[in-house]
């Protein structure tokens, strides 16, 4: 069963972190050069696939006693906090350019960028940290895939006219004080439980 709550909690926590991260330019960048929808098969496969090993190890946590899990998933959120709210502009990663337009060349290109990019990122840690803090792996999967999709889709189609309109420092703000909110109320748990 999925549980709506803890989908939009996650969806709302990962796409605002996702928002200031280098893929969504990377996105941008490969969605003014090529078809959209197949730089965007390519950037859900690997997002779908982050995601899924996310969960598998956020789900391996949940064998651990639950005040550890709280303890670790709230210093991991605070950390993920400091790190957005410290962290500098980043520039634009180069994007090679495929040689012809064909759905395999540009979806994966767009695969194979996400995957190395996004290997260990704070979204992907993050997620593992949802997976074990609420031990809904479903939910949580849905949630984070989803958002990252969303991200992707956002950057492909129209990154810079939000961009424009919305100042990313101010994203990543917002972002950094949501994943501050949860790492205290983590380890406030973790205190109490």
């Amino acid at each position: 069963m999925i549980s709506l709550t803890v989908t939009a909690v996650v969806f709302g926590v990962v796409f605002l972190a996702e928002l200031p991260d280098k893929t969504a330019l990377a996105g941008l960048v490969l969605g003014t050069r090529y078809r959209a929808s197949y730089v965007f098969a390519g950037v859900a496969a690997a997002f779908a696939l982050h995601v899924a090993l996310a969960v598998a190890a956020g789900s391996v946590l949940t064998l651990l006693p639950q005040q550890i899990v709280q303890a670790l998933t709230g210093v991991l959120f605070l950390g993920g906090a400091a790190v957005l709210l410290l962290k500098k502009g980043e520039d634009e990663e180069e994007v090679r350019k495929p040689e012809n337009q064909s759905f395999w060349k540009v979806s994966g290109a767009g695969f194979m960028l996400i995957l190395v990019a996004e290997f260990g990122d704070l979204t992907q840690i993050m997620t593992a940290n949802l997976a074990a803090r609420y031990d809904d792996p479903l939910s949580v999967g849905l949630g984070a895939v989803l958002a990252l999709w969303a991200v992707a889709g956002l950057g492909i189609v129209g990154g810079k006219a939000l961009m424009k309109k919305v100042p990313l420092r101010l994203i990543t703000q917002i972002a950094a004080l949501v994943m501050l909110g949860l790492g205290l109320w983590s380890l406030w748990e973790a205190v109490t439980g």
